[in-house]
């Protein structure tokens, strides 16, 4: 008779299944929700995008860290809607942190979008993100979506 054999408990997995894998993950603050976040991610979802949006990802008790993270990491891209209501809460700005360590010279990952906002107000909070070339939501929603719908395809070239 063999002694049993101790094994390892298995080691989590930091992406679960390739099916919770998103194109994009919407960073923005709770107040621009209503008016525009929230079209836009249905208008995104009826183009046949992935969207990681947290009304339609968290569920009652999940972990907002540790399922902000998973998105996060899961995500081809990140839209980030920079607005005055972004720069004064503290989550957005954690979301873009993330997303900023993920980028590398080659690929970009951040899609901004100026939502109530001008370069000016963005370059006093970050010049290196007021150099990025970025959409403004008074554009117009279809105009938006399609401006992303352009970047998110263009990786796949």
């Amino acid at each position: 008779m063999q002694p049993a054999q101790r094994t390892s408990p298995p080691s989590p997995k930091l992406i679960q299944s390739s099916d919770q894998q998103w194109d994009v993950f919407i960073s923005h603050a709770s107040e621009d929700k209503e008016s525009f976040v929230r079209p836009l991610a249905n208008a995104l979802i009826a183009e046949g995008i992935k969207v990681w949006f947290d009304e339609l990802t968290l569920t009652l008790g999940d972990s907002l860290r540790r399922e902000m993270d998973r998105g996060l990491a899961a995500s081809r891209f990140g839209i980030v809607v920079f607005s005055p209501a972004f720069f004064q809460k503290e989550w957005p700005e954690r979301e873009l942190d993330g997303l900023v360590a993920r980028e590398s010279n080659e690929q970009k990952v951040i899609l901004p979008i100026w939502h109530g906002i001008g370069g000016n107000e963005i370059a006093t909070y970050s010049p290196m993100l007021a150099d990025r070339l970025a959409v403004s939501s008074s554009s117009g929603l279809p105009y938006v979506v399609a401006r992303a719908l352009e970047a998110i395809s263009q990786r796949h070239a």
